[in-house]
């Protein structure tokens, strides 16, 4: 087989880039691990930039998003048992943040690409990326009934996620990983309910930290600090709703509402990056490349601006061979990478409870938090970095 882009990994970054290159008229091919039941199997929280909305209503691919996604005109932070909303709206200049769950993104990408006749090879490990400094790298794979397969490429763009093969064709002594594990996770739980809150409540207590968000008017989900190596089966749904009960009181009276819990889930907490993210004729894009906790819900939207990027590079290349901002790729999509992480390190800082912290640590954090809710300027520069800048 051969095409011009051969992308490894059918998720956000994958599949927003397939679609971009077809509006160039250049050609790619999916090669995706999973199958497809399976992708959009995975339920996954998601909130959207407002670039990320743009770039999916520019795309063609938003009337769900439209219909179905919950827009946020502003965020709680709740401390001292009382919130403290953050306007993004009044602070960003009309600019606002949309919760649309990962997996529904994905299903209308994936849609989106089928219709156009565009190919994802479902259920195709890659066993070897090759001839990285040659003009036509080569993608060594097995198919869904296990013959061995080659696709020849002019570029290879590893999308495939932390563990994929797309980061380990770098080689070790040409790359450096910036790696942070955080002494927490997130216990997270999906449960029948109505809305608590008509926006997310971002709560910091002397217990740990809660985060509060909605699905669907009948499903809602639900975080709360803990311990990564817990395990969900010590926690009873009694247990669990009193925890996150204690965790959101205040003399405002505020309460959960409480329904039955159907999904437990522990997420750990870390921030990666790989430099360079690119090596040869591969670009890396998306958690190929980096990693963020989800206090500042930058994952899906970094991915989306490392392929906006990338789109505008490969269609410089492929349109007359100018390799400039292809080979600046990594510098310009660093600049976001490193402000994302910065923004997501300072809000897990900020909100969350650090085992052996001292009463002047407990004291700053919650002076930080005063500052950031009464200082116009101070909720300027969360609210600018949550809703996103535009890419360029």
């Amino acid at each position: 087989m051969r095409t011009q882009v051969g992308i490894i990994g059918a998720g956000p970054a994958g599949l927003l880039l397939a679609l971009m290159l077809e509006r160039r008229g250049i050609a790619s091919v999916i090669v995706e691990v999973r199958e497809r039941a399976a992708i959009e199997a995975t339920i996954r929280a998601g909130i959207l930039e407002q670039s990320t909305v743009d770039l999916m209503v520019e795309l063609g691919v938003a009337d769900r998003l439209r219909r179905e996604g919950v827009v946020h005109h502003g965020t709680i932070l709740r401390f001292g048992g009382r919130n403290h909303r953050i306007d993004f709206a009044d602070l960003t200049g009309g600019r606002v943040a949309t919760l649309y769950p990962q997996h529904e993104v994905l299903k209308d990408l994936i849609a989106a690409r089928l219709a156009q006749g565009g190919h994802i090879l479902f259920g195709a490990k890659v066993t070897e990326i090759a001839d990285l400094a040659s003009d036509e790298p080569q993608l060594h794979f097995t198919d869904a009934a296990g013959l061995a397969q080659t696709l020849r490429c002019d570029i290879i763009v590893g999308a495939d996620g932390s563990y994929g093969a797309g980061r380990a064709a770098i080689p070790a002594d040409r790359r450096k990983d910036f790696l942070r594990i955080y002494p927490f996770g997130w216990f997270g739980i999906l449960c029948e309910a109505p809305p608590s809150s008509a926006e997310l409540i971002y709560a910091r207590h002397a217990r740990g930290f809660a985060l509060i968000s909605n699905r669907t008017p009948e499903v809602q989900r639900m975080y709360f600090q803990c311990d990564p190596d817990d395990r969900v089966e010590h926690w009873s749904e009694d247990r669990i709703w009193a925890e996150l009960q204690a965790r959101l009181a205040g003399e405002d009276g505020f309460r959960l509402k409480e329904g039955r819990i159907f999904q437990k889930t522990i997420v750990p907490m870390r921030s990666f990056v790989c430099e360079p993210m690119q090596h040869g004729r591969l670009f890396l894009a998306g958690d190929a490349a980096h990693v963020v906790p989800p206090t500042g819900a930058k994952g899906l939207n970094l991915a989306a601006s490392d392929v906006w990027h990338l789109d505008r590079a490969l269609g410089a290349f492929f349109a007359g061979g100018d390799m400039t901002a292809l080979e600046a790729y990594t510098a310009t999509a660093l600049r976001r990478v490193w402000r994302a992480q910065h923004f997501s390190w300072w809000m897990t800082s900020m909100l969350h409870r650090f085992e052996g912290a001292s009463e002047f640590d407990e004291r700053r954090q919650l002076a930080e938090l005063e500052h950031v809710t009464t200082s116009r300027a101070a909720a300027t520069a969360l609210a600018e970095t949550y809703v996103g800048l535009p890419y360029a």
